[in-house]
């Protein structure tokens, strides 16, 4: 599951891509962990249909990576990512 997110976080970090090239990966970040999916769904579920899309996930998974990255190096390590989940679970 952390090499998916590696993987779904490199490519969200690019700019903003255009929706032809939206990275499908993104989606399976939230479907696989109901943490994440909880808290995306209040903050970037944009159309209310009380799931992500595939265009919901790209800024999700970004403002994931932003919140995860703490050492700013541009990756998200795995302790980086259950801090950051812990912090999901306790703020949110």
């Amino acid at each position: 599951m952390v090499g998916l997110l590696l993987t779904v976080l490199s490519v969200a970090a690019q700019p903003a891509p255009a929706p032809a090239s939206l990275n499908p990966h993104a989606v399976e970040l939230f479907e696989r962990d109901w943490v994440l999916d909880q808290w995306a769904r209040r903050t970037f579920d944009t159309n209310g249909d009380g799931r992500i899309s595939i265009e919901e996930a790209q800024p999700a998974a970004l403002a994931f990576k932003d919140l995860a990255d703490g050492d700013g190096d541009g990756r998200v390590t795995p302790y980086e990512y259950e801090r950051a989940r812990e912090f999901i679970l306790a703020r949110y």
